[in-house]
């Protein structure tokens, strides 16, 4: 290696600080005033890391929400983060998101503006299994809803944005290891559909066997599907998987096949038989154990 790259690698390593319990990633430094954003080249190097519980759940997000809170997220997997109980900043600029998604700086601070006036309101939706605390029986699972972050701060005119996250979803993107799912930023910069973005992150769940299987209602809860959708399977076909396939077969290489069970005449789950060319050295860690951490 050389040194130049082992100098790029330690700045990599030492982005972040910690002050006054907060850890400020990619914060400007005091003396150079300059944002301590890693380059260009390796936008295409930036791994999100989430729960399988967090991968499965319904994330409330339109598309430019969830381009601004998974770049935001790349940066604490890249980090060496253990402080499990702190609050965490991340700060992005619009360069930054415009050198990762592909699009023209005044886009970038559209969207990342846009971003910030909704996300705070914005929250993850999953279920936990329940117990009756008298007999330990099993109860229906029990919803719940967790806000992806605890504060957002625009800076107008900078192009530059604050997110607070909070020690409960830290523990569903941070420091695990087992039971989680994990994938390349860059394999989803190009979509354009939520959903194709969604089926990508349930594929990658179960990357290591090349199929997975999920109920229809944990499927639709996880697209966030309409209740019009729900009541004709012909929608979710149409409007869901059949756009997000075909996305995910031209823009991430993708092979996909897939096909309904049904009991009668009512769809009850789908299967997914795909594969997915890699770039040469881009090698995948995924954990696809199907049993899940609580979400939290």
């Amino acid at each position: 290696m050389s040194q130049d790259h082992e100098g790029e690698v330690k700045n990599e390593r030492d982005e972040h600080e910690l002050k006054n319990g907060l850890v400020i990633y990619g914060e400007k430094d005091a003396d150079s005033q300059e944002s301590l954003m890693l380059p260009s080249r390796y936008c295409q190097k930036r791994w999100i890391t989430m729960s399988n519980a967090l991968t499965r759940a319904a994330h409330g997000l339109t598309l430019s929400e969830k381009r601004l809170v998974l770049l935001a997220l790349s940066k604490l997997t890249r980090a060496k983060y253990t402080h499990i109980t702190d609050d965490v900043i991340t700060m992005l600029t619009a360069k930054e998101y415009a050198e990762t998604y592909g699009v023209t700086k005044n886009t970038a601070y559209n969207e990342l503006k846009y971003a910030a006036k909704n996300l705070y309101q914005r929250s993850i939706t999953f279920f936990e299994p329940a117990y009756n605390r008298k007999n330990s029986k099993s109860l229906e699972m029990t919803r719940v809803q967790m806000r992806w972050v605890g504060m957002v701060k625009y800076h107008d005119g900078e192009g530059c944005l604050e997110v607070l996250w909070i020690p409960k979803l830290l523990q569903n993107v941070v420091g695990l290891t087992k039971h989680f799912t994990r994938y390349q930023l860059n394999q989803a910069t190009g979509l354009k559909s939520i959903y194709s973005w969604k089926l990508l992150e349930l594929l990658m769940h179960y990357k290591n066997t090349g199929w997975a299987e999920y109920t229809i209602e944990d499927f639709c809860e996880s697209m966030e599907a309409t209740e019009k959708q729900r009541k004709n399977f012909a929608n979710i076909r149409r409007r869901i998987i059949e756009p997000a396939v075909k996305e995910l077969q031209e823009k991430d290489g993708w092979k996909i096949e897939w096909r309904p069970f049904l009991a009668g005449k009512k769809v009850v789950a789908l299967c997914f038989h795909f594969s997915r060319a890699e770039a040469e050295g881009n090698i995948q860690e995924i954990d696809t154990d199907a049993v899940d951490v609580e979400a939290g």
